[in-house]
């Protein structure tokens, strides 16, 4: 996996178990639903994972957009699906969204690449 997919998850991960160690019982909710959201139900996990990229791409959200490509890319969405969410996120969320789409770009370069 990729040195920059690592980072990224270990901060995460770290700042994820100080959040859950204060204890804040909405907080624990949120982070519980928002797990949940993601598993297979009507919609598989994968198509989840790729509604929830575009989301993120729309929103600007650069960390979100790294969660679920790293996401998308672990559930095996192909390089010509995600640059269909991409294009999906681009239309809807116009051209404002085209510096997270570089971003996200090169952080879907480092996860293919890593693999090889």
């Amino acid at each position: 996996m990729s040195n920059a997919k690592n980072k990224f998850d270990e901060y995460r991960q770290k700042m994820n178990e100080k959040i859950m160690d204060a204890d804040n019982l909405v907080i624990k909710r949120l982070f519980n639903l928002d797990t949940k959201t993601y598993t297979d139900g009507a919609l598989n996990a994968k198509v989840k994972e790729m509604i929830g990229l575009s989301a993120s791409m729309v929103l600007r959200c650069d960390d979100c957009v790294k969660y679920h490509l790293g996401k998308c890319f672990e559930l095996g969405v192909t390089k010509d699906e995600v640059f269909e969410v991409f294009a999906i996120s681009n239309i809807v969320g116009g051209t404002i969204v085209i510096p997270h789409l570089r971003r996200a770009v090169e952080y879907w370069d480092e996860l293919q690449n890593n693999t090889k």
